[in-house]
């Protein structure tokens, strides 16, 4: 058996040994702390998770992650340019204002629309 292929069986029996092991030995090791408060629903700021399901609440919480995820992305496009900025020259230095500028024109118009007020 190639030498490769021994150390990657070994590595999967190991975890598939090890990682069940381990999550069994943290219920005797851990801290235990059982109350009322810890038990407690809570998800996405709605502390009110138990009744009719078709009630309404904030879509908010919604907004700001689709934003953070746009404005995240971003950051995928900027670092290569950064990176590659001395072959691409001054054409590319145009390119990446006209971009940084329409991700501008964009945060301008969310926060005009009040998304990001939480009030």
């Amino acid at each position: 058996m190639p030498h490769n292929l021994l150390l990657a069986s070994i590595l999967v029996a190991i975890l598939v040994i090890m990682l069940p092991a381990i999550f069994h030995l943290t219920r005797y090791i851990g801290a235990k702390s059982d109350n009322e408060r810890k038990n407690e629903v809570y998800e996405s700021g709605i502390r009110d998770t138990i009744g009719d399901p078709f009630n309404s609440f904030n879509v908010k919480y919604f907004l700001v992650g689709i934003v953070f995820l746009l404005f995240d992305v971003e950051i995928l496009y900027i670092l290569p340019w950064a990176v590659e900025l001395k072959t691409l020259g001054v054409f590319g230095l145009i390119e990446m204002f006209v971009f940084i500028g329409l991700i501008t024109g964009g945060l301008i118009y969310i926060f005009r629309l009040g998304v990001m007020k939480w009030i």
